[in-house]
């Protein structure tokens, strides 16, 4: 439907081409809502690799018009997973709850008056971000995980790749979260496919297909539906080069 990368990406995530309607993620915690209470229900993880990193906008996980407590959250791969996770120095847990109850309590007098759904999302948004700040590093600390694991995923603990990130999404699924996002960056290959696709591709295939067999494994798989795809496909005839350096352009009216 579209041939390059932002609108197809929109398109596939949102039905449409223009930014402003929510995404499918949102729709579906919408819809069904969240099995867990100290994470989000939408969440999204993002890796890079390959060549050609085609920027990813937040707008691929946003929830439009409806309420914003649909949006999906940005995981970060390396660092802190959520901005602002960790307390600075001098502020203890106790303290920061003291904080978000007086915020909310101003929230819900407020909203007495006005009766604004956004200030609901806000007085929920600050009550699941004090949960995370417990339920986040608990979630990234892989450090219980057996050694098989790791090597079946093609993993190493916190290298921010595709195959952590699908770690990640079955420690996500195992504690109720709804809808997971994972992108990898690099597919853009407008040339050089023979040298570009064997990386890239041993960055994501073994992740993913470990993420399939661990679920299964942990009786996951029978209430989870895995989606894997890309934007649009890549057209039939080679694209420059000579036959071992040559790519392929977009295609729009294909899709893997």
């Amino acid at each position: 439907q579209q041939s390059n990368h932002g609108p197809a990406h929109t398109f596939m995530n949102t039905g449409a081409l223009v930014a402003g309607r929510p995404s499918m993620g949102s729709w579906v915690t919408y819809g069904l809502g969240s099995e867990g209470s100290d994470l989000p229900g939408f969440v999204v993880l993002t890796s890079v690799g390959g060549a050609q990193d085609q920027p990813i906008a937040s707008r691929q996980w946003h929830s439009g018009f409806l309420p914003s407590r649909f949006q999906g959250v940005h995981f970060h791969s390396t660092g802190d997973p959520v901005l602002y996770i960790s307390n600075p120095k001098g502020v203890d847990a106790k303290g920061q709850g003291a904080v978000i109850d007086a915020i909310n309590s101003i929230n819900r007098l407020r909203n007495k008056t006005v009766a604004d759904p956004e200030i609901d999302t806000r007085i929920s948004q600050y009550e699941m971000a004090f949960r995370m700040q417990a339920s986040v590093p608990e979630l990234i600390d892989t450090s219980n995980e057996p050694q098989h694991v790791f090597d079946m995923y093609g993993a190493k603990p916190g290298d921010g790749s595709f195959a952590s990130n699908c770690l990640l999404a079955r420690r996500l699924a195992e504690r109720g979260t709804r809808f997971i996002q994972l992108y990898h960056r690099g597919w853009d290959h407008h040339s050089n496919i023979p040298g570009r696709h064997p990386k890239i591709t041993k960055e994501t295939d073994q992740g993913s297909a470990a993420l399939v067999m661990d679920l299964k494994e942990r009786g996951l798989l029978k209430d989870t539906l895995i989606i894997w795809g890309g934007e649009f496909g890549r057209t039939v005839y080679r694209q420059g080069g000579n036959a071992k350096t040559f790519g392929r352009d977009h295609h729009p009216r294909c899709f893997s």
